[in-house]
């Protein structure tokens, strides 16, 4: 049923309640009624109704002249007309007032109710179509301060990304919130932790001076109980607040800045005039600006332990004697020291990015960082010795690390020297032992306890005579004196020295494997040296493996190398140990008591192994074996 409310101005009684209460009120409408036309339009101003059915003949005001009244005040009203006589000219001055419509008496109450729920409904519509602008508007002008909003975010967040300077971030920082919430002020503070206080570490529309001196103890304000609580303080107040002497507020929203869970201080803003409130959404969005604050002081601290990091890692790296350098997974430098620049020439120019082969160009650290977990002893031009060390690095590339050892080689020489002439000179008096106590059988009979004993010192000499042998082997073979090399065959040298031993392996039920080709490439070598290289590590694959093991020998041809294996089934050598095993007198541990030896076997390996331009290295697992692998440069003849 229609509500609306029609207004009924005409100076006839009859007709003015015949049209309103017979005819509308019974229709549903709310009705009023005016007997004249200055009634009617007081009527109109007060009540506002909803259309107005007015007679064109009225004392005081016409309906034509409350029509243009009503039109030119914008009251906003539709008007229906009724005349007793209808004219073209009547009806194009009622068409310029505004009128909706206009009836000629006598008509049909159908056609006026009729026209009634049109000019209503057109009214509704106009009225509706008038208000959807205005909505429009507002929520234009609603997301266009929610999107001035998001830009503000936005342009803290690329200031805290981009920006490393604290002071300059937090200063925006500061600035947005003051934007955003349209306060008078804004500051934040931070607490230090030694005293307990709360400075301004930045501020706006503070002086300056103020700014400098402001200390605001945490366990007494406000500020102080947004750190230990952790929660924001939404204040807002007729009376003012204090904060701290000659600073007092009318309202307030303090916001915690959190680290990993730490409340490290406070992001504030405030008014200082009455009348000006902050709302939830103005709590919120400051602590979307603190959260960026807080983690521009993150960042800021994280970037200051990192360069002090980085700064402390060059200086060591720049001051340490010993030389590094680091390459990415493409052989690209990613650092080299003023040593190693030193060590190879490499002047002050940029080298960083560049490929190490274009870098250094000695041919001992292009391919020792072609080899992982290698180590090497590098010789410079000017006699100086490197030992270099290359580790890999996960997720960066290699790293080699080289340390000089001339001194180390220098006190090696003379000590070689050293006992090299101290053998030679044991060797007469060793032999004038064991000759005496070979007279002593002939010189006439002897207790069987003197046979021992004479056996004792006959096994003792020839220990003795073992390791002078070894000690001068070794001396000779790092003194450089095996300078005669030949074309030599590794597949004979290695079934002379498997030869030599396999009785020793028989006498322990151990099966011998050998797997070397013939076909192998030749070497350039010394066949004495290599088969007595061949030997020890046979000899003591044989020692170490139980009764009943396996050794096995094996070789095989890799680009321009011969790559021989010697593999055992034996005790193994442990972990710690393996990284010292080619050191002259060192015996693993698991083996020192149990097994007789002089500690020189494998340094007489490896210095052979070196004196052919090879390499040597190990695998080993306790009680599963062990497997040395003998890497040797192939002879290459050369053409003219």
């Amino acid at each position: 049923m229609p509500t609306e409310k029609i207004l009924v101005v005409d100076d006839s009684f009859e007709m003015r309640e015949f049209v309103a209460d017979s005819v509308l009120r019974l229709s549903g409408y709310e009705t009023l009624k005016a007997d004249n036309g200055q009634a009617g339009l007081e009527l109109a101003r007060q009540t506002s109704p909803n259309l107005i059915i007015a007679d064109m003949r009225m004392p005081q005001l016409t309906g034509l002249e409350l029509a243009q009244i009503i039109r030119r005040e914008k009251l906003n009203i539709p008007i229906i007309l009724i005349t007793a006589e209808g004219s073209e000219q009547l009806a194009r001055e009622a068409l310029r007032a505004g009128v909706a419509d206009y009836f000629v008496k006598p008509f049909k109450t159908d056609d006026l109710l009729l026209s009634v729920r049109r000019v209503l409904d057109t009214a509704q519509a106009r009225d509706e179509s008038s208000r959807v602008p205005n909505e429009t508007v507002a929520i234009n002008e609603s997301l266009r301060l929610r999107l001035k909003e998001l830009e503000t975010l936005i342009g803290v967040g690329q200031n805290v990304t981009s920006v490393l300077d604290l002071d300059q971030v937090l200063s925006k920082v500061v600035e947005a919130a003051v934007s955003l919430t349209g306060a008078e002020e804004g500051s934040l503070l931070l607490l230090e932790e030694n005293t307990n206080e709360l400075t301004m570490r930045a501020a706006k529309n503070f002086d300056d001076n103020f700014v400098r001196t402001f200390r605001l103890r945490s366990d007494d304000s406000l500020a102080g109980q947004v750190i230990r609580t952790g929660e924001p303080v939404l204040l807002d107040e007729n009376a003012p607040q204090k904060i701290k002497t000659s600073y007092l507020v009318h309202s307030l929203v303090y916001v915690p800045l959190k680290i990993h869970g730490r409340v490290i201080g406070v992001l504030g803003v405030d008014n200082r005039r009455a009348g000006r409130a902050f709302t939830q959404h103005h709590q919120h969005l400051l602590g979307a600006v603190g959260d960026y604050a807080a983690i521009a002081i993150e960042n800021a601290r994280a970037y200051r332990r990192t360069e002090k990091q980085r700064l402390q890692l060059e200086t060591i790296l720049h001051e340490t004697e010993d030389g590094v350098i680091v390459v990415d997974s493409d052989k690209k430098l990613i650092l080299i020291n003023p040593t190693a620049r030193a060590a190879f020439g490499v002047n002050g120019t940029p080298v960083v990015g560049r490929a190490i082969a274009e870098v250094v160009s000695h041919p001992d650290i292009r391919e020792l960082f072609n080899e992982d977990g290698r180590r090497r002893e590098i010789t410079l031009a000017d006699g100086r010795i490197f030992n270099a060390h290359l580790t890999p690095i996960n997720g960066i590339g290699q790293a080699v690390v080289m340390q000089d050892i001339t001194h180390l080689k220098e006190l090696d020489r003379i000590k070689s020297e050293f006992v090299t002439t101290v053998s030679h000179d044991l060797r007469s008096p060793l032999t004038a032992i064991l000759g005496y106590v070979e007279l002593l059988g002939r010189a006439g009979p002897v207790t069987p306890q003197q046979a021992d004993f004479m056996r004792r010192i006959q096994v003792s000499v020839q220990s003795i005579t073992a390791l002078i042998t070894d000690l001068l082997d070794l001396g000779r073979i790092e003194a450089g004196f095996d300078i005669q090399k030949e074309v030599t065959y590794p597949a004979l040298v290695v079934r002379y020295a498997v030869d030599s031993v396999r009785q020793q392996a028989e006498a322990k039920g151990q099966n011998l494997v050998i797997s070397v080709p013939e076909s192998l490439p030749r070497l350039c070598a010394t066949p004495a040296r290599l088969r007595q290289m061949f030997g020890n590590l046979l000899e003591n694959a044989i020692k170490y493996t139980p009764e009943g093991g396996t050794i096995t020998v094996t070789g095989r041809a890799e680009q321009d190398f011969i790559l021989l294996t010697i593999s055992d089934t034996g005790l193994g050598i442990p972990p710690a140990d393996q990284p010292y095993i080619f050191d002259k007198f060192f015996r693993a541990g698991n083996t020192r008591m149990d097994y007789v030896g002089t500690g020189l076997g494998l340094s007489i390996v490896k210095s052979i192994v070196e004196d052919h331009e090879g390499r040597i290295w190990v695998e080993s697992k306790l009680n599963q074996g062990t497997t040395f692998t003998v890497m040797l440069p192939e002879y290459k003849e050369e053409t003219a």
